[in-house]
């Protein structure tokens, strides 16, 4: 596929909202997600998760993707670390590398702030997220075999992680 032009890449604003709700309802898929699909009313935003936790991607007045960062505890001697708490990327911008740029982002957001460490948790069959995220520098920290029952089939929850400093 032909890469597109690199997305602007910003904080999300409140005004997302909806375009950030219908871009979780459409890429929702079992490949990534362990829960439900969102319903067409459950706020995006959440008290502990809002705005300013999120990157988004836009590509000609369009949000075509958002990585969620924070934190995996509230333990204060874990605030060193920050997490990937989600991706997703639009089916149109998919194998463009708006999720690379995505990615990329949240690695220079996280050094922003201070991190040492950025990690995320990634489904074992979902290859293509492992594939970017390993080429970006994330190694395999642990597997959790069989740590969930997705789809009909048993699937490994796998650690990845990456130094910051």
């Amino acid at each position: 596929m032909t890469r597109m032009p690199e997305p602007l890449i910003r904080t999300a604003r409140p005004d997302d909202e909806g375009d950030l709700n219908r871009l979780d309802r459409e890429t929702w898929s079992p490949l990534h997600a362990v829960q439900p699909p969102p319903g067409p009313d459950e706020p995006f935003f959440r008290p502990a998760c809002g705005p300013d936790a999120h990157l988004v991607a836009e590509h000609e007045g369009r949000l075509v993707g958002y990585v969620r960062l924070g934190h995996p505890t509230e333990l204060k001697c874990n605030t060193h670390v920050l997490q990937i708490r989600g991706l997703a990327v639009a089916e149109e911008a998919r194998g463009k590398g708006a999720g690379r740029t995505l990615v990329r982002a949240a690695v220079a957001e996280a050094r922003r702030r201070g991190a040492r460490r950025l990690t995320l948790r990634v489904l074992g069959h979902n290859t293509a997220a492992r594939a970017l995220y390993a080429s970006e520098g994330f190694v395999v920290e642990g597997v959790q075999p069989e740590e969930f029952f997705l789809d009909g089939r048993y699937v490994d929850d796998v650690f990845m992680g990456l130094r910051l400093v």
